[in-house]
């Protein structure tokens, strides 16, 4: 592979053309993952096109198309964004032609975009993926509620639960169970406006209506909707002006009945760095979470994602995904993808295993913590010794860090209170008790506090 000496980051002056742009980007990726998963996932993979900061990858089929999407689309939306600025969004298309070789003459060019099978399932004009539907949303104990509320909202849109905000880690289903009702909404009433969309596009509407001078312009836009969902509405930190035009576009629905559905990585009492008339907005109707789905339930969606690509798993290696893959529904629907390819790939069924190896080859290791490693990461954290937290010290440099583990080990990894107080030298569990709500009042009050332990968290994954 040809290496470019081509500085990142390159502005107009510099502006790297596609295919320097993708072999760039390829140099970084493959020095950043296994070999066996770089020729799996990115053989045959280039840019087809950018327009408009969007950069079109093309791929050879379905599966890698969903398992960049799930498992790598983060990680090469930021590599190609440290080689050009331009980058604003990544989508990957199906293409029926492998890339040709560099040195190849190009006999038979692409064909115009009619005549390509890309599969732009996006409806541009609302954002609507229609592969998101309740057909294909799977319920159980761990996303039941919010399921409840999506159904209440169908029948009275901007009436039931408005706005309602959901919340939960990453691949838990949030966007599905958004786009579910906005494609429901638009199926059963065509005359209403629906429209999806992240924060982050909101913040870039934003700013280029301001540097533009078209701010009535986005007003009227955003006003015009009778459904409005936003996702990932965390990004919105430290973003004032966007926040407040958010807060009055808020307004301006809410008074006129129109539906608000919200989506977080988190409560939106924890959300750091957000307004608090705009928090207060946001938790105004139905707010609940989607948790990790339990064993049952990841039985079930494999077995109905499996069924989806009319695909047959065995009852022993369903088993043994649903026991071993605890993540989320992303995380499984990519193993599946990859056990589907791996079988197109090899012409026969995979046993057990096979399985095993896949995923040992291709799922991110679990990473098991231990007291230790708390007590080092927030030592390393607050620049102290490790050693100090296990004194009899009250100073303040020590205390608050002690403190901090205590909490920590006790809400994020259920240790018990004896065990807390034996594992940091010897303490009475009257102590860690004390030392754990007072952490849980002064969050409440200290957003620098939870700012630190958002941190800490970050730094334990």
């Amino acid at each position: 592979m040809e290496i470019y000496t081509t500085n990142r980051n390159q502005g107009a002056g510099g502006t790297l053309d596609q295919r320097q742009l993708w072999e760039n980007a390829l140099v970084d990726i493959e020095l950043s993952i296994s070999k066996a998963n770089f020729s799996t996932w990115f053989k045959d993979t280039y840019i087809v096109k950018q327009e408009e900061g969007v950069v079109y990858v093309g791929v050879p089929n379905q599966f890698v198309k969903d398992w960049l999407s799930t498992k790598y689309h983060k990680f090469v939306l930021k590599t190609l964004r440290s080689f050009s600025d331009g980058v604003r969004g990544l989508e990957y298309v199906i293409t029926r032609e492998r890339r040709k070789q560099k040195d190849e003459p190009s006999k038979a060019p692409l064909a115009p975009s009619s005549e390509l099978p890309f599969e732009f399932n996006i409806n541009k004009n609302d954002n609507l993926n229609p592969r998101y539907t309740f057909d294909t949303f799977i319920v159980g104990p761990f996303n039941n509620l919010a399921y409840a509320a999506a159904q209440a909202i169908i029948q009275k849109p901007g009436i039931a639960y408005n706005p309602f905000f959901i919340y939960g880690g990453t691949g838990r289903g949030k966007t599905h169970l958004m786009q579910a009702i906005g494609n429901h909404i638009k199926k059963t009433s065509p005359s209403k406006k629906v429209y999806y969309m992240t924060s982050e596009k909101f913040a870039v509407d934003y700013m280029n209506s301001v540097q533009e001078n078209k701010m009535g312009h986005f007003k009227e836009k955003y006003r015009q909707y009778d459904v409005f969902i936003m996702d990932d509405v965390q990004f919105f930190s430290k973003t004032e002006k966007t926040q407040e035009e958010l807060f009055h576009l808020f307004n301006a629905l809410y008074d006129n009945n129109k539906q608000i559905i919200f989506s977080s990585d988190k409560h939106p009492n924890y959300i750091q760095n957000i307004d608090e008339r705009l928090k207060s907005r946001f938790a105004a109707g139905m707010v609940t979470d989607i948790a990790e789905p339990d064993y049952e339930s990841r039985v079930a969606i494999l077995q109905a994602k499996a069924s989806h690509n009319n695909f047959v798993l065995e009852k022993d290696i369903v088993q043994y995904l649903a026991e071993n893959i605890q993540g989320n529904i992303r995380e499984l629907e990519g193993v599946l993808n990859s056990i589907i390819c791996q079988t197109q790939l090899k012409g026969k069924t995979l046993d057990l295993l096979e399985v095993k190896n896949l995923i040992r080859d291709t799922s991110r290791p679990k990473k098991l913590i231990s007291v230790k490693d708390v007590i080092k990461k927030v030592a390393d954290f607050y620049e102290i010794d490790e050693s100090n937290i296990y004194e009899k010290t009250r100073r303040k440099e020590v205390v608050r860090p002690r403190q901090i583990i205590m909490y920590l080990l006790r809400e994020d990894f259920r240790v018990s209170y004896p065990t807390i107080g034996s594992k940091l030298g010897g303490r009475d569990h009257t102590t860690v008790i004390h030392s754990c709500e007072k952490m849980r009042n002064e969050i409440k009050q200290n957003p620098t506090l939870s700012e630190e332990l958002e941190q800490i968290r970050v730094l334990l994954k």
